[in-house]
């Protein structure tokens, strides 16, 4: 999983529940902390057991992060973008110095790492000591790369009844996210064809 991935992960705690409804992954803190733990991999600075409080402020300070990625990610797809949250998103601009914000507070130090046997590389190295800034960074620079990278132009919001993921497109005619959600949409055509004067009272 890269830092792109990220994104898509942190976009993705906001999804279906199975029974009509939408979840929230990210919904208290112990929801935040089993986030962190399943995605160490990628924050090994921040995640380890312990260096970031569950409390309600790191929550809502994460939820803004996602809250701005998804707004982003809303203007990025063609067509209507995932329902689950578009109504209480922020504006583009807002949510653009939102993550901007976050990446700046966590400034970065360029190091040269020369190993036996390597070509030299610089890396980047936070010179913050708080979890939360870093963490918060590491999101939003996270998005900056979806966005500025080669899997926007793929980016979409599935279209199945129901469904509010992103995901990326695999080929140009794919409209859902995954198997399940495609048999979805071809059952609710089936019943609308079945039943049009059921389909035209939900439309009104």
């Amino acid at each position: 999983m890269t830092g792109r991935q990220l994104a898509m992960q942190l976009a993705g705690t906001i999804r279906h529940d199975g029974a009509g409804g939408v979840a929230d992954d990210l919904a208290d803190p112990a929801g935040l902390t089993a986030w962190l733990a399943d995605h160490a991999e990628l924050l090994p600075e921040v995640a380890g057991p312990g260096r970031i409080p569950a409390d309600e402020q790191t929550r809502s300070a994460v939820v803004a992060v996602r809250s701005a990625t998804r707004a982003l990610f809303a203007r990025t797809v063609p067509g209507r973008p995932s329902r689950a949250d578009e109504h209480r998103l922020p504006p583009i601009a807002d949510a653009v110095a939102i993550l901007n914000a976050a990446s700046a507070a966590d400034p970065v130090a360029p190091a040269l790492n020369w190993s036996s046997g390597s070509a030299p590389a610089v890396e980047l190295h936070s010179a913050s000591n708080d979890p939360l800034t870093r963490l918060l960074a590491t999101l939003a620079r996270a998005a900056f790369d979806f966005l500025t990278g080669p899997d926007r132009d793929r980016l979409r919001a599935c279209t199945a009844p129901r469904c509010v993921r992103y995901f990326l497109q695999g080929h140009g005619r794919q409209e859902f996210c995954k198997p399940a959600c495609s048999n979805r949409a071809r059952a609710a055509r089936h019943y609308d064809r079945r039943h049009p004067e059921r389909s035209n009272l939900s439309l009104g």
